[in-house]
């Protein structure tokens, strides 16, 4: 499978899956908008209802945020419970536990029933505390978990080797393979006739006499009933991009010499940002995922810094043989802490839904957000459906924390037209790296392959306009507004942009 970065994640040494041909159809009942677990998750589920679907995918399946995850399966979310009951009441935060185990259930009846070796294992989770600021604040977030009725104790011992002073276990989380069980999803909806239109980007969908009217960036144009936008975003500029902000994190694979230092469980700190540590299968060994150094798409100078300071924190806590894997990946967090999932606000008609927003929770979100989609479909209703919806206002704080993002969006709207980098020789730029430059009274964006040959960009994001910034570890052209993201060529690699960078064409 293919990623939207150039840097190799684990989960990619999985065979795609075998496609049927699409067929020409004029009309359908059910389009979604994206292959990752979120549409697959949908697709499969109307599909077995009797549906006529079609998956539209602008790229490959898993090639988004799928096939960069962790692979985390959890009630005890990114987000604090403490933070979800301050914004939404214990009763709301009850609904989200809730939510969080129907989800692990779909997914456990999804590998059950179709036969999917996803090396899917139940196991136990710590968190865990290294100063008295950080204990105070676990100590509440146990707290948190009692109330809403996640067991949890105190433990002496923790499964990573690192100094503490005070940490809590608790039961129901989990973790598995995220593309052999997308690929898993995948075959059984084929399995049962449903279609998945790879290299398809969705560019416009209008509405008309009740008929949704979908046209491609091919100028193809289908007809559905409902339309599933299953893609962090939905393209083009809209309210949901003022509600969501993108941000990265990092990820790496290790051999370690010790086999006792893997741990069983999933394991969080509370450093902020914290990290995140699990095992991971690959082959017939064993070996030891960390993630972290969270932050804002495109804010951080110098994306090769946090691998550095990821893998300096990983050799403080074990003795390692030699680093296997190592990536980044993007993720969108909501305005107030919880996902967007069910109609599409401000539309007059139920027929678009959207789910995303799920925080670094993507695996268990996603699937909920799949089968919600899917039932409202059905059935016009789905459990949830309140304390997801996409329309409501959220408590105060979160209105603030939005205004903060979009100041943030607009500070960089102008900023990075007034400070560009001044480059007089194009023979400063190294190979395989990337600027912005003003050259010959152009703004452009310069990419330099390793054989020397230059791709220039507009540095102008097809989206919203903000200005592109070179992201030095994957190779891509990112914006900070709205995590658009762009190869070197300018090529689309994620939206909400729903087409490539314009391309300046260099005099040899």
């Amino acid at each position: 499978m293919q990623r939207d970065g150039i840097n190799r994640s684990i989960w990619q040494e999985v065979a795609a899956p075998k496609l049927s041909a699409p067929r020409d159809q004029e009309h359908v009942e059910v389009i979604i908008v994206g292959a990752g677990i979120t549409g697959l998750t949908a697709a499969l589920k109307l599909k077995e209802a009797g549906k006529s679907c079609v998956v539209m995918e602008a790229n490959t399946i898993g090639f988004g945020t799928t096939g960069g995850t962790s692979a985390h399966i959890n009630t005890v979310l990114d987000t604090p419970y403490t933070d979800i009951i301050e914004q939404h009441g214990l009763e709301g935060a009850r609904a989200v536990l809730a939510s969080t185990r129907k989800a692990i259930s779909i997914i456990k009846e999804n590998k059950d029933r179709y036969k999917i070796d996803c090396d899917f294992m139940s196991c136990l989770g710590f968190m865990y505390a290294e100063n008295d600021e950080e204990k105070k604040e676990l100590a509440e977030i146990k707290d948190a978990l009692e109330q809403i009725g996640i067991p949890c104790s105190e433990v002496d011992e923790i499964p990573v080797p690192a100094s503490f002073i005070y940490g809590i276990e608790f039961d129901e989380q989990g973790r598995f393979h995220p593309t052999k069980y997308l690929a898993g999803l995948a075959n059984a909806y084929n399995s049962l006739g449903g279609q998945i239109r790879e290299g398809t980007i969705v560019q416009q969908v209008k509405e008309e006499n009740d008929v949704l009217f979908v046209k491609t960036a091919d100028d193809v144009v289908f007809t559905s009933d409902f339309v599933l936008y299953a893609t962090h975003t939905p393209p083009g500029i809209q309210l949901m991009n003022f509600r969501l902000a993108p941000y990265r994190s990092y990820i790496q694979v290790w051999e370690l010499v010790r086999p006792i230092d893997f741990p069983e469980a999933l394991v969080y700190d509370m450093q902020e940002p914290f990290h995140y540590f699990r095992t991971v299968e690959h082959g017939d060994k064993s070996y030891l995922l960390v993630g972290g150094q969270d932050h804002k798409t495109a804010h951080h100078d110098n994306e090769k810094k946090n691998f550095r300071e990821l893998e300096a924190h990983i050799r403080s806590l074990y003795t390692v043989n030699k680093k296997i894997y190592e990536w980044s990946s993007q993720y969108y967090e909501s305005q107030d802490s919880l996902p967007f999932i069910g109609y599409y606000p401000g539309k007059k008609h139920h027929r678009e839904l959207l789910s995303t927003g799920y925080g670094g929770n993507g695996m268990i979100f996603g699937t909920l957000g799949g089968s919600m989609m899917a039932d409202l479909v059905l059935h016009g209703k789905t459990d949830f459906q309140d304390i997801y919806s996409p329309s409501r206002v959220g408590p105060l704080s979160a209105m603030r924390d939005l205004l903060v993002e979009n100041y943030d969006v607009a500070k960089h709207f102008v900023k990075d037209r007034l400070f560009l980098e001044e480059i007089d020789e194009l023979a400063e730029l190294s190979r395989g790296e990337g600027k912005i430059l003003n050259y010959q009274g152009k703004r452009i964006g310069l990419f330099k392959d390793e054989k020397g040959e230059l791709f220039a960009i507009d540095p102008v994001c097809r989206h919203a306009a903000c200005i592109v910034k070179w992201n030095n570890t994957e190779r891509s052209w990112d914006c900070p507004c709205h995590g658009a993201r762009y190869a070197p060529d300018g090529s689309l690699l994620n939206g909400p942009s729903v087409a490539p960078l314009k391309v300046w064409q260099l005099e040899r």
